[in-house]
């Protein structure tokens, strides 16, 4: 009986030819696998419905689909929206942010309607004896207005159209907040016969595109937990000033409080919490946290950690008396370009 070899050649070839088979079902595989697991800048999968009405993941971008999601409670659909009363007088506007030394913006149409709706809500919470309010009752007021998160949720999907990273997603809301104009409102009341400015609930710092460190601290606490983030406000008494803190890995957190320091009077790394502020303040008091929501976190080793570390050194440096040599200049200006600083920060 003889046995017939195949040559070393030829089952090279055989070889060849299976490998090159496992390779193209393998691409296809994944491919399907990636296409299964596609999803929009929420977590949506394609082709679903977003957890928010009347949002719908469409090739990786979240559009309105109101005949198949349905709308919110208290909207009409009408050609594939959600409309409500509230949506009167609209006006466009351009909200700026920087990401990477690059300046953008988010076209947004905000409504009078909405606007007067937040602002006709009364500032002040009835008690009962024995009750005991705090300041996480007036802050959680404001955020959870519910008309008012449904105007504002527009502005949450068109970032998260942006891109599908949840850090990168926080830091353009960061900036987008930051870059609004710091100011007061020019609405005032008498309270106890002293004059007091109006006080602006979110939706009203946004439309108004101004806002002192605490109205723009509730919009921007607003934008990230609707992003999904763990979010609170820390409140330094002493200063008496308001800012943010996005939960981030504990060594990166402000006075250890699983929170990272955002400031949002002006344009601010996150995480730099040694400012200077008008008049030369810088906050040495430990804060209060108010935690307005849970969520995710920031992920650890990005490029921010480390460059307000090095711009705190930078300053550290200069305010000692101290010039920068050539390469620390330079360094200054890639980090001040890097993220848009410029201005100075307020206190309320």
């Amino acid at each position: 009986m003889k046995v017939k070899m195949v040559s070393g050649k030829k089952f090279r070839k055989i070889w060849f030819f299976f490998l090159l088979l496992g390779i193209i079902l393998l691409i296809k595989y994944l491919i399907l696998i990636s296409d299964d697991n596609a999803s929009c800048g929420d977590g949506t999968f394609y082709n679903e419905c977003s957890l928010n009405k009347p949002y719908y993941c469409f090739e990786g971008k979240l559009v309105e689909n109101s005949e198949v999601c349905g709308c919110p409670k208290g909207f009409a659909i009408e050609k594939n929206s959600c409309v409500s009363d509230y949506q009167t007088n609209p006006k466009k506007i351009s909200l700026r942010y920087v990401l990477d030394g690059t300046e953008k913006e988010i076209d947004f149409i905000a409504y009078d309607g909405v606007k007067k709706h937040a602002s006709e809500i009364p500032r002040i919470i009835g008690y009962e004896n024995g009750e005991s309010l705090s300041r996480s009752d007036f802050k959680m007021k404001a955020i959870n207005d519910n008309l008012s998160r449904e105007f504002i949720l527009p502005l949450v999907k068109d970032i998260q159209n942006i891109t599908n990273d949840k850090d990168v997603q926080a830091m353009i809301a960061v900036s987008l907040v930051q870059n609004l104009e710091w100011g007061f409102s020019n609405e005032t009341y008498s309270f106890f016969g002293q004059k007091v400015n109006h006080s602006r609930y979110p939706y009203e710092v946004l439309y108004e595109e101004k806002g002192i460190c605490g109205e723009k601290s509730l919009l921007l606490a607003m934008i990230l937990k609707e992003l999904g983030f763990g979010t609170a406000i820390f409140y330094n008494n002493d200063e008496n000033h308001e800012t943010v803190g996005i939960k981030c890995p504990l060594m990166e957190s402000w006075h250890y409080s699983g929170y990272c320091f955002v400031e949002t009077s002006g344009s601010a790394i996150i995480t730099d919490d040694k400012l200077a502020y008008s008049g030369g303040i810088i906050l040495d008091s430990k804060p209060e946290v108010i935690v307005i929501s849970d969520g995710i976190s920031l992920s650890r080793w990005l490029d921010f950690y480390h460059d307000a570390d090095e711009i705190k050194e930078l300053r550290k440096k200069m305010a000692s008396g101290k010039e920068l040599n050539p390469f620390e200049e330079k360094k200054f200006k890639e980090i001040k370009n890097k993220y848009g600083l410029d201005g100075e920060y307020n206190l309320d």
